[in-house]
């Protein structure tokens, strides 16, 4: 019974994306709170990931490295470039200008590792991405918003190695060693954990809308934030589709043109927040917008995949009869 219900709570998951949304725009106060717990959340949730796959879907990737580099290489190219451009092609101001090509060249989103779960794309592929970018993003982001936008911004590396060990690799870990020693009892509440993933992919859109809801609601801001919002829009659907095209172009399988789709198209834009702020509220809108409208079109995405691959999996189970008649 719980696993029927906890099935339909992740399939309609992209619904409760937007209503987390819209609830935390109209009382803020009820998401704010979870600002401090953030990293707790994408610890969990990879813990919960590290549990259900197995160490074996990350030593194939460790046997092709190739399709690592083409990835980060990919990420570090598509999404700066495609940045620079749209900033021109829709003529925002400066500082709009900055804030959306920092939201360009920061490094793969965490959250894109919780999308790639719930899709049933190449999860171990996902991680292995966002893990490179994240430990080159010290280097090249500073050198490509230089390049790109004129402007000098700092990335610890200290700071994301360490977030990055805290939210990532040791959550991971552990949750290997967790399935290890007790894997059939989690294959028993296996339905748990997407239903969870969903759940802080909700939380973390919801924070980010309540945290910036002044921002967005800024009357002085809101053409700003309409021009901020359409190259933003139009910049993730550009990465997720270039981000296929790069595994159509590689030959890579389903599973991880998906997982490129999805891994480019979605950026650490919380970090481009960050690093943004510098520059004044104008520059933070772009990446504050990122955050959530990345995540919504992720949503919708992989909602669709999960019905495609439903729907080939029925086809399949309805002519294995006939074949055996």
């Amino acid at each position: 019974m719980w696993n029927k219900a906890l099935a339909w709570y992740t399939k309609y998951f992209a619904v409760w994306v937007v209503a987390g949304g819209v609830l935390a725009y109209v009382y803020p106060p009820l998401f704010t709170w979870l600002k401090g717990y953030n990293t707790y959340f994408f610890a969990l949730t990879m813990f919960g990931i590290g549990a259900v796959l197995e160490p074996a879907d990350f030593r194939r990737i460790a046997e092709r490295p190739g399709i690592v580099a083409i990835g980060s290489a990919a990420q570090f190219l598509i999404m700066p470039l495609g940045a620079f451009v749209l900033a021109r092609a829709f003529h925002l101001p400066d500082l709009l200008t900055v804030g959306l090509i920092i939201a360009g060249c920061a490094p793969g989103a965490m959250s894109s590792n919780v999308m790639c779960y719930i899709a049933r794309a190449d999860t171990a592929y996902s991680v292995s991405l966002t893990t490179v970018s994240t430990l080159l993003c010290p280097v090249l982001t500073p050198i490509l918003t230089k390049l790109l936008a004129g402007k000098s911004v700092e990335v610890s590396f200290g700071q994301q190695f360490l977030t990055l060990l805290w939210t990532v690799v040791l959550p991971l870990w552990a949750g290997f060693a967790v399935r290890y020693f007790w894997k059939q009892t989690i294959q028993r509440i296996q339905a748990v954990f997407p239903a969870f993933s969903v759940t802080f992919i909700i939380l973390i859109c919801a924070m980010v809308i309540a945290l910036n809801q002044k921002l967005f609601d800024d009357a002085s801001l809101r053409t700003m934030f309409l021009l901020a919002a359409a190259a933003v829009v139009v910049l993730n659907l550009y990465g997720m589709a270039a981000g296929y095209g790069v595994g159509i172009l590689f030959g890579m399988s389903l599973s991880r043109r998906r997982t490129l789709a999805i891994e480019i198209g979605m950026q650490n834009a919380g970090l481009g927040v960050i690093l943004a702020r510098q520059f004044g509220d104008v520059a933070m809108i772009a990446p504050a917008f990122f955050v959530f409208g990345c995540i919504i079109t992720a949503s919708v995405l992989v909602e669709l995949w999960r019905r495609q691959s439903e729907s080939q999996k029925k086809c399949i189970q309805n002519t294995v009869p006939e074949s055996n008649g």
